[in-house]
């Protein structure tokens, strides 16, 4: 996110006027938001920018899983804070227990949890297929996707228009979802794996979640219908390969992410049977 330094300034101060202590800021990660570890506090803030509309949502949903119990990172707070350009959330650091995966019965077993919960929380979400419609539009204005070969876009197009079909068209029993609960939203901690960054809920079968976690997951997940996790896999590469080629994407090596997107799409294209 462009204005680092700015935005790490807005965070302290949010920090402060909670009466945390935040002398110094840590960049976990930058992109289109910027993740900060703020120091003596310990204190989390995710920072976007003021356009940034889904920051209300996102701490509404951790708010009411954690009441319900669910395997979910704290809140420190749940004001939104809006200053200076930047919207900024303040939320629980936790320091990693071990640089080693979770293991894919747990991950299974918070994953499922995680489900329980959102089955109870009751707040409107757009559904998967809406998110396809948003890549696809995405895709086809090369205004905003000027890097994409025109065989490329051809294909992007074709491959986000059959799998919204296949996955909209299950007819399996549908759910709050997560949206993306990679590895890289579950935080291994002292008290178990629990789930980051709710900005992509949606709604869907379970099948678009488990698509996301790691291979494996899966087996320990009752009731999963594999056809549809592998269409669910294909249809969330294909998201994922869309928005790296965004021209606005500040994703680092966004640009290589997009290009080897596109190549392992193609080839489970072509591998796919039945």
């Amino acid at each position: 996110m462009e204005g680092a330094q700015r935005a790490t300034q807005e965070a302290m101060t949010c920090a402060a006027s909670l009466g945390l202590t935040a002398r110094d800021a840590a960049v976990l990660h930058n992109s289109n938001k910027l993740t900060l570890r703020l120091r003596p506090c310990d204190v989390l803030a995710r920072v976007a920018p003021a356009a940034y509309r889904g920051a209300r949502f996102e701490v509404d949903v951790a708010r009411r899983l954690a009441e319900l119990g669910s395997p979910v990172a704290a809140l420190i707070s749940p004001e939104i804070f809006v200053r200076d350009g930047y919207v900024v959330t303040l939320w629980a650091y936790y320091e990693p227990v071990s640089p080693q995966a979770v293991p894919t019965a747990d991950y299974a077993d918070a994953l499922a949890r995680l489900h329980a919960g959102m089955r109870e929380v009751d707040l409107p979400a757009p559904h998967v297929t809406d998110r396809v419609a948003e890549a696809h539009t995405l895709v086809a204005d090369p205004a905003r996707t000027p890097g994409l070969a025109g065989p490329d876009r051809a294909f992007l197009a074709g491959a986000l228009d059959r799998l919204r079909g296949a996955v909209g068209r299950s007819g399996r029993p549908e759910q709050l979802l997560h949206g993306e609960p990679h590895p890289g939203n579950l935080l291994p901690t002292r008290t178990g794996p629990l789930f980051v960054d709710f900005e992509t809920c949606c709604r869907g079968p379970v099948e678009f979640d488990l698509a996301h976690a790691p291979d494996g997951v899966a087996d320990h997940y009752p009731g999963v219908d594999h056809r549809l996790l592998r269409d669910c896999r294909a249809l969330a590469l294909a998201l994922v390969t869309a928005w790296r080629w965004d021209r606005d994407d500040q994703l680092p090596d966004g640009h290589r992410l997009g290009i080897e997107g596109l190549s392992e799409l193609r080839s489970r294209w072509s591998g796919r049977s039945g």
